[in-house]
């Protein structure tokens, strides 16, 4: 027996109705997939997406607000930072589901608050043997780590009367999201869209698709540009003099404002340095030459806490075409972001330590430092002038954390004088964040 098919030149395409709304995008977008849905109960997913291309949240900490009076049963890639059951012991939970060990409930509360787990949970048999779970709540941008661009967690949930039917799903709403670096974000309105695919779990090549899907898109509100537009105003005083920028904090405040009195620039109160900077960015000029230029770039950490797997982006417009190389990071350029120059630590350096006790009794701390030589042609760049600024960054961020760049650049004596090419002067960024210790767990 033989059977021929031939495409019916009649046949026409069906259009479907969209059913659920397109999705939407922030800067983080957080997605609360149902897996599976029984009566009294369902297993959920949220999934976190790192969506912004230079954007970074450590130690994320997520709330919601239950709408019906659901609890937490069970996690899986997370945990929640309160366990006490007493809330559903004698609440309407304790009422209607009277022979339930409420002893083994994973949360109660109305508005809980859950995070991820550390890497010594990964696998954990219990509560992890997640994907992209269990990294101490670390969202890289994908352009430096995809894998690491996305959280997940899993739980169950208990529901209560009258939503004890299969089709009864209320998702948590009022989702709010921070974390040490980025911490401020805004989540929008939950939105039911199309149902997620996943992978057949056996190989085959086939798909499994959620019950229901919402995403929250967040994104980043401007109170980071507040605190750096209150920094600004500081520039000129705090970091015009190459003499000061290593010197301790109370020095270098000292010696600031006496620079500002005796170029009467005013001085804000209070000021922004150096409480509200614990890392710098040096970039200092080494040579400039005929047909290229170099410039050193040093990390200082000023706080007690270190950071892994670091990254700064760099804008340098009119320098950008000329790059040559990076010799003690890795650099990458990418045109499609604002001609951004990506640094990140090598392999195995890729942790800017905290400031430690200096070697003596007595001796000032010591900030954790990393550094690096940058080369750039000018066969690419006609008409650039190093001397006069043009070899300084327009932009740059740490952490997917925008620093705060000087007014007014610093020239060397002999430059002022006279023609001379040869440039020493450094120009320091500042981080403008204050690192919330207590969302470190």
């Amino acid at each position: 027996m033989q059977v021929c098919c031939k495409k019916d030149p009649k046949a026409k395409v069906e259009k479907k109705n969209l059913k659920f709304l397109p999705r939407r995008y922030g800067d983080l977008s957080l997605t609360y997939d149902v897996l599976q849905a029984y009566g009294s109960n369902y297993q959920a997913q949220v999934t976190i997406d790192n969506i912004n291309p230079l954007g970074r949240l450590d130690h994320w900490n997520l709330t919601w607000e239950w709408m019906n009076g659901e609890f937490i049963t069970k996690m899986r890639g997370a945990y929640t930072h309160k366990r006490d059951f007493s809330e559903c012991v004698y609440g309407p939970a304790g009422q209607y589901y009277k022979d339930f060990d409420f002893s083994t409930v994973m949360n109660c509360e109305k508005k809980p608050t859950i995070s991820d787990l550390p890497p010594e949970r990964k696998n954990d048999s219990q509560v992890g043997k997640l994907p992209y779970c269990c990294r101490n709540g670390t969202l890289l941008p994908s352009i430096m780590d995809e894998s690491k661009a996305r959280s997940i967690f899993q739980l169950e949930v208990f529901k209560m009367p009258p939503f004890l039917n299969r089709t009864a799903l209320v998702p948590p709403e009022k989702w709010k999201i921070d974390g040490v670096v980025n911490p401020q974000y805004k989540c929008g309105p939950p939105i039911r869209v199309d149902p997620t695919e996943f992978p057949d779990s056996s190989g085959l090549d086939s798909k499994t698709y959620a019950i229901a899907n919402l995403p929250f898109p967040a994104v980043l509100v401007p109170v980071v540009v507040i605190i750096m537009k209150v920094a600004a105003r500081l520039q000129e005083q705090c970091f015009s003099q190459q003499r000061v920028f290593l010197c301790l904090f109370d020095n270098r405040t000292t010696k600031a404002i006496a620079w500002a009195d005796l170029n009467k620039f005013k001085v804000p109160n209070p000021r922004p340095c150096p409480d509200n900077c614990p890392v710098s960015i040096n970039w200092h000029i080494d040579s400039d030459y005929k047909t290229g230029w170099t410039a050193s770039i040093t990390l200082f950490n000023w706080d007690n806490s270190p950071f892994e797997d670091w990254f700064s982006a760099i804008q340098i417009d009119k320098a950008y075409k000329g790059l040559e190389g990076v010799y003690s990071f890795n650099g990458t350029t990418f045109d499609n972001l604002n001609k951004t120059i990506f640094l990140q630590g090598l392999p195995g350096l890729n942790f800017l330590v905290g400031e430690v006790n200096g070697t003596k009794p007595g001796d000032p701390r010591i900030p954790g430092k990393q550094q690096t030589k940058i080369s750039f042609t000018k066969k690419h760049t006609p008409g650039i002038n190093i001397a006069r600024g043009d070899g300084f960054p327009t932009r740059i961020l740490f952490n997917g954390e925008e620093c705060a760049l000087p007014k007014q650049i610093p020239l060397s004596s002999a430059e002022q004088k006279s023609h001379f090419k040869f440039l020493t002067v450094v120009i320091m960024a500042i981080m403008t964040f204050i690192m919330m210790t207590d969302h470190l767990h």
